[in-house]
Order: structure tokens, then sequence, then C-alpha cells
């Protein structure tokens, strides 16, 4: 059975930036099961997996517009320290759940200098291009309940 429209494939993935640098990986861990067609996944690998069979292993490279999107620089603030009412100091690497206009958004500590922090809350591969080393476990059709609710 191939990878189409409302079926449910079961992949694993190693995600590599473009120096090569591995970012990501879902081995060792539960594989990624996503119903094609509906979302949820960068458009570059929806696509790549289109018509792809239990069995099948292919890389796939993409372009920031079929990632992670552009990087957008109003997401990038620098705060002053008091900002973090208090809380401990984070420290640059961090993660921290901002609370915006637009409802909560994750950032990541970028930069700590004298009384300001500086914390981006765009995808660490936005506006870059990356790459996937993809495996198909399972192809099948969605249950009447993944249909209903998804996956």
């Amino acid at each position: 059975m191939e990878i189409a429209d409302r079926r449910i494939a079961t992949i694993h993935f190693t995600l590599f930036d473009s120096e090569n640098k591995q970012v990501g990986s879902t081995y060792g861990h539960d594989p990624l099961v996503h119903m094609y067609g509906a979302g949820g996944i960068v458009p570059g690998l929806e696509k790549a997996l289109a018509g792809k069979k239990a069995g099948d292993r292919f890389e796939v490279s993409v372009a920031p517009e079929e990632g992670f999107g552009s990087h957008h620089p109003e997401l990038v603030q620098t705060l002053p320290r008091s900002a973090f009412n208090g809380a401990q100091t984070p420290s640059v690497g961090s993660k921290l759940l901002a609370q915006t206009a637009k409802g909560p958004l994750d950032v990541v500590v970028t930069g700590m200098d004298g009384d300001t922090i500086t914390v981006d809350g765009n995808h660490p591969l936005a506006g870059k291009p990356f790459r996937l080393e993809v495996e198909v476990l399972d192809v099948r059709v969605p249950t009447a309940q993944e249909l209903q609710f998804g996956v």
C-alpha cells in the first residue's frame, strides 16, 4: 500500500541541519504516526512521502519555505532581566514559555548582556534548509476513530 491522502504512515526519521549536523531523530523513540494530507508535519516532508511504501528509505532536502518557514525578526526580543520576575536567571540555550498577546510562545535564550536577556521565538531551523533521512515502517488505512479525531 502506498502513502496517499488519508492513509496512516508510520515513519522514523533523522533530521540534519545545513551543516550536516544531526539535530533530531525518532530512532530510539516512538516513530512518527501521521495521517497523510492532514498537515501537522512540514510540507517538504509530506510531499516527499507521497507514493512511498513500507520498507522504503529515502532522503529529502527541504527548503525553508517548505520546512519551518521564514525567520521572523519580530520574534527576537531583548528584555530587561527584571522581566523575569525574580525567577532563577536563565542561561543561554534555556527554553522558556513566554506569555504574549497572542498566547503562549516557546522561546530560547540566545544571549545575555549585563541587564538584558535576548530570547528568540523562532523555530531553530526557521529560515534554514535541512535534510531528512526517512524510513517508512508501515502504511495503512485509518481507523474510524482516527478519521474522526486524527492521529
